[in-house]
């Protein structure tokens, strides 16, 4: 997310409270707030997931603006501004003169203000963070039929459901015995099996060392010596790009260079904001969990 941490834990404390939370709780999915225009043509997308989306169904040309932080893919760089995904300026969308605006959450209630501001008719598309991937094809499939995309927002669901298979085709037997740490920065919070991302681990068997850590918290931070007594098999670094961890710092840490993960060379860095978002390039997450899991098997 931020590249400066202190911005990344109010980002994870703000958005994986209201959001995350609330998906892993069942009200993710997508939440259209008023009636969606057959086809729209100016897009304010205030979700860099949502962004992704749009780009991968072929509608990226009907976007007019997105937030500061959808920087991906390229093709975007030109319509990137400053706006705020979590606290964005009613103003500054209005002045794109959009037909709908594209959001993860309505933490300061930007649908009501728009409605009440706005003398122009605009729809407000909510995608709630996914609790599970028929969350993620869900919400495409939306985005399809908002844009005129549903071919090809089809097309892309079936693709990303094929490459998941392949990338699990060959998951065995759980393997209890081993386990995983999931870091999301170097302050170690961690994630649970029930968030997003640990459910896309779950298939592979792999014991999620942050379970159970604090009842009732899905993004528990865990503490250094438990994590070196826990001795993970694989470790995953979501926080590359916010805190510069990379396996060599990893290493360095004391007491880390014991653990099964550094010392069979099963440290795994992770790209922070395809390991945040739930959008297209979570097939590749999933590949990549795929290759680390079976490469610690061996």
């Amino acid at each position: 997310m931020s590249i400066i941490r202190m911005s990344r834990m109010r980002a994870l404390t703000a958005a994986l409270a209201a959001t995350l939370v609330l998906a892993a709780c069942g009200s993710s999915g997508s939440t259209p707030d008023t009636t969606m225009p057959a086809v729209t043509h100016r897009i304010v997308s205030l979700s860099p997931t949502a962004t992704e989306m749009l780009y991968a169904i072929g509608a990226g040309d009907q976007v007019v603006a997105v937030d500061s932080l959808s920087t991906y893919p390229t093709e975007v760089a030109d319509k990137v501004t400053k706006m705020s995904a979590y606290e964005p300026s009613v103003e500054a969308i209005i002045g794109y003169t959009p037909d709908v605006v594209l959001i993860s959450n309505d933490m300061n209630k930007i649908t009501e203000q728009l409605q009440s501001i706005s003398s122009q008719k605009i729809t407000v598309w909510t995608g709630a963070a996914a609790a599970t991937l028929d969350d993620v094809y869900k919400q495409i499939t939306e985005l399809g039929a908002l844009t005129g995309h549903d071919k090809d927002a089809s097309t892309l669901i079936e693709s990303m459901k094929s490459r998941i298979a392949k990338a699990t085709e060959k998951v065995s037997a759980p393997m209890s015995a081993q386990s995983y740490f999931y870091e999301l920065d170097n302050t170690l919070y961690s994630v649970t099996s029930n968030t997003f991302v640990g459910a896309l681990l779950k298939p592979f068997g792999f014991t999620n060392i942050a379970d159970g850590v604090e009842v009732g918290n899905d993004y528990p931070q865990l503490n250094a010596e438990a994590i070196v007594k826990a001795n993970p098999s694989v470790v995953f670094l979501a926080d590359t790009k916010c805190c510069a961890t990379n396996t060599a710092e990893v290493a360095k840490r004391p007491g880390w260079a014991g653990i099964d993960a550094v010392k069979n060379g099963h440290v795994v860095e992770l790209d922070d904001d395809v390991a945040s978002r739930w959008g297209p390039r979570v097939v590749d997450l999933v590949e990549q969990f795929a290759a680390a899991i079976a490469a610690a098997s061996k």
